[in-house]
């Protein structure tokens, strides 16, 4: 369950400014990894806000919106395709998280990061395990995150009609998998990531 918990102990241990920092796209075969922070105002809830792969498309633009409207502070990270080949997925992703905190407008004195680990030196933080699904700030910046991935998704299937993007936003769909084989990678296709060698038919 999504709740404040993990906020109010820090803000009972004196960290005033508590940033909620998470990621969408470390799984695709194309496009960007992109990382959101979001600090809200103390004691805020907005009903409905849960990890984003629990929401449909809709209902996360619809809390996209209000939390915007409602936090103190959004920063938002990406690293792209040419990025992550480089310095690998798992690098790519911490370098977005750090590039969304640095873009926070108000600088957070601890961080509440989702997932098993993280580094920095210079904010101290907690890394929560499926932490988008238990902290509140953690589940809005999940949903920032992919609302932002998402429509350049929307944009990449605009200029790459032939793969779907729109659809499957890069992930490695029967679809997707079909259009490589056929067509080739494209300019934003991961390529150290490894292609499976069979179709998935179940």
């Amino acid at each position: 369950m999504v709740d404040l918990t993990y906020e109010r102990f820090q803000w009972s241990r004196g960290f005033q400014v508590v940033a909620g920092v998470d990621e969408a796209g470390r799984g695709p075969l194309a496009g960007p990894v992109v990382a959101a922070a979001v600090i809200m105002p103390r004691e805020t809830i907005i009903r409905g806000v849960d990890d984003s792969k629990r929401l449909s498309p809709a209902l996360r633009m619809e809390l996209a919106a209000l939390i915007l409207a409602r936090a103190r502070a959004v920063g938002i990270g990406v690293v792209n395709h040419h990025v992550i080949d480089d310095i690998n997925i798992l690098q790519a992703t911490m370098r977005a998280m750090e590039n969304a905190v640095a873009n926070l407008a108000i600088p957070p004195n601890y961080l509440l990061i989702d997932g098993p680990r993280y580094h920095s030196s210079v904010i101290p933080y907690t890394a929560v395990v499926d932490g988008d699904a238990k902290c509140f700030s953690i589940a809005a910046a999940s949903i920032i995150a992919k609302v932002t991935r998402d429509h350049m998704m929307l944009e990449y299937d605009r200029q790459f009609p032939l793969y779907g993007f729109a659809r499957h936003k890069g992930y490695g769909t029967r679809e997707h998998l079909e259009a490589i084989r056929r067509y080739g990678p494209c300019e934003i296709h991961r390529r150290s990531f490894r292609m499976p060698e069979k179709l998935d038919t179940k």
